[in-house]
């Protein structure tokens, strides 16, 4: 506890879509809540709480600079969430990917070893550690088989987590997190992706044309607020050392989540297109997971229904597009 007799929490990541959900969470629950965050790093989605949290400057890249926020700060927890997010970049930038995953990790953990903080790492990994595989539902002991670059830096990520906990006796805690999405989710990814089009359409009457990739891969999704919980639990009931699945619970296709996407906008006679823009090298087309040993050690349990999940998604991109229409571009 920290003088104020409340627990202290460092969020990498923070100025990102689930960091600042989580960053938000953590300070409703009462931590002292700081986030580590590069100089440069656009703090929008921090709008809300950046006036109840400490941001301290640092690179994970940057050994000297993390040492000296973990030094600082002296933290009860950390949760890592940080990182090159985005797969098909990974393709084109596989060396700053792992850079930024793997070594930023080990930098981290060793802020932690050097300066005898004693803090809990809570360290969120990703489902793209399996891969593409026909195993329903994935367990934490399905074969890790990465298909991209971010899923090689994953596994290296999750398994230097496990390593400081076998060699140093470190609190590491590894969630391999399936897809997690809600208001203020990148339109790098589908769900976001397909929710600003059609925001668009209606905000702009635009073409009514949707540019997709691969609709058949099966995803679970589960909406941010869940997930945040989620990783706080962990934090709260998880045994160092462990490794758990976190996600959604209704397997979907991508195909499936565009149409209920077109039905919640009631957008009518919408054209979809299939860009090769869209499309990777090598997909994950099965992505549904056994999350029995979380819900076993902690009785969580996903709360917020995919109708509800895609509603806030298309609902904020409708907000953002007519108050920013210099946003209206996709990468599509």
């Amino acid at each position: 506890m920290n003088r104020f007799g409340s627990k202290s929490a460092l969020v990498t990541g923070v100025t990102g879509f689930v960091g600042s959900h989580l960053a938000e969470y953590l300070l409703a629950q009462g931590y002292e809540t700081f986030g580590l965050t590069r100089w440069r790093s656009n703090k929008e989605n921090l709008r809300r709480i950046i006036d109840r949290l400490t941001l301290l400057n640092g690179d994970l890249t940057d050994y000297r600079s993390v040492h000296e926020v973990v030094d600082e700060v002296r933290p009860e927890v950390i949760y890592h969430l940080a990182a090159q997010s985005y797969v098909p970049v990974s393709y084109s930038m596989p060396t700053a990917t792992v850079d930024t995953n793997v070594n930023g990790t080990i930098n981290l953990l060793e802020a932690v070893k050097s300066t005898g903080s004693g803090a809990t790492v809570v360290g969120i990994t990703s489902s793209e550690v399996y891969g593409d595989t026909d195993e329903a539902p994935i367990t934490e002991n399905s074969p890790l088989r990465p298909s991209s670059p971010y899923g090689v830096s994953k596994v290296a990520q999750d398994m230097a987590l496990l390593q400081y906990f076998i060699s140093y006796g470190m609190k590491t805690i590894r969630i391999r997190n399936f897809t997690t999405t809600g208001p203020g989710r990148g339109e790098v990814f589908f769900e976001s992706s397909f929710a600003k089009q059609l925001a668009a359409i209606t905000v702009f009457d635009s073409a009514r044309e949707v540019y997709v990739g691969n609709l058949d891969s099966i995803r679970v999704l589960a909406h941010v607020n869940d997930m945040v919980r989620a990783y706080h639990l962990a934090e709260l009931h998880g045994e160092p050392g462990e490794v758990y699945n976190v996600g959604g619970a209704i397997p979907i296709s991508v195909g499936e989540v565009l149409e209920k996407l077109i039905r919640i906008s009631n957008i009518e006679n919408v054209k979809v297109t299939v860009s090769d823009r869209l499309l990777r090298p090598s997909d994950v087309t099965n992505q549904v997971p056994s999350t029995a040993k979380f819900r076993t050690l902690t009785n969580w349990e996903p709360a917020i229904d995919y109708d509800t999940i895609l509603t806030d998604l298309y609902t904020y991109w409708v907000a953002e597009l007519r108050k920013n229409p210099w946003k209206r571009k996709t990468i599509a």
